[in-house]
């Protein structure tokens, strides 16, 4: 049996890294940020509103976590370039990066105005790419690690499989990040930053409440999708922890480009 350069343990380490979350106020990005802390990163939360930021600030600092936060969207060049910044003061370099934000319009296509898909792709996909341009430059200004640096995005196994429910939107834009992923993976590969993706099922938060109601289309729709997830139930934030870990750990240094979709089995059924 070959022995590995690196332990189990140190495989796995992250801590000391800075890492920048994006939407780190979200049900994802909060969890994400309380699990990264515990593992003993150097925390920036990017987010929309003070209190939400405070709130989820406080708990961080209650868990000994180290955070700072920034209440900014990365809607224009300027404001991704001033979030980077943001974190490169705070603890003087930038190692990781998670950007979870996003927003759907349930429609169909009859029904649904231009509008409303544009703010769907603004939101999902538009971001996204600022912030992977604003990170990609300041990785590219800093002394290179030992480590690699990492960016992990959240898409969806909608960017895989459509729903009847009104999702072209939705469906599109997470194709489209599935696409940037890829397409940045070949331009990074050399330069030593890795990009990948977490493609959940349905996870409790602000964008899938209507899915865990009890009255329609809710009700159906989370029916329909329970009959395709082998292991037999929705996830939760917890069930992505530990993709996320590995995405941004050193285990993962040969895998980039890639969509990890955990979804209990759903995108293999």
């Amino acid at each position: 049996m070959g022995s590995s350069s690196k332990g189990l343990t140190d495989l796995f380490d992250i801590s000391d890294r800075s890492v920048l979350i994006i939407g780190g106020c979200g049900a994802f990005g909060s969890a994400s940020a309380k699990a990264l802390a515990s593992a003993g990163c150097k925390l920036t939360l990017a987010d929309r509103g003070k209190q939400k930021l405070n709130k989820v600030s406080t708990e961080i600092k209650a868990l000994g976590g180290e955070v700072t936060t920034i209440n900014i969207w990365p809607d224009t060049e300027s404001n991704a370039e001033t979030i980077i910044r943001s974190a490169v003061n705070n603890y003087g370099t930038l190692d990781l990066m998670l950007v979870t934000l996003g927003t759907n319009s349930v429609a169909h296509i009859e029904g649904q105005n231009f509008n409303d898909w544009r703010n769907v792709m603004t939101a999902n996909l538009d971001y996204y790419w600022l912030a992977c341009q604003a990170a990609g430059r300041q990785f590219a200004k800093q002394t290179k690690s030992k480590n690699r640096n990492k960016i992990v995005v959240m898409s969806s196994t909608r960017g895989r499989h459509g729903l009847p429910n009104g999702y072209s939107s939705y469906c599109a834009s997470k194709s489209g990040l599935d696409g940037m992923v890829r397409a940045l993976a070949c331009e990074w590969g050399s330069k030593g930053i890795n990009i990948n993706a977490i493609g959940p099922t349905v996870f409790p938060s602000s964008l899938s409440d209507w899915m865990f109601s009890d009255k329609e289309p809710g009700k159906s729709a989370r029916e329909r999708m329970l009959d395709r997830v082998p292991i037999g139930r929705l996830s939760s934030t917890d069930d992505l922890i530990g993709g996320l870990i590995y995405l941004l750990s050193s285990a993962s240094d040969y895998v980039t480009g890639q969509t990890i979709y955990i979804d209990g089995g759903y995108t293999a059924n």
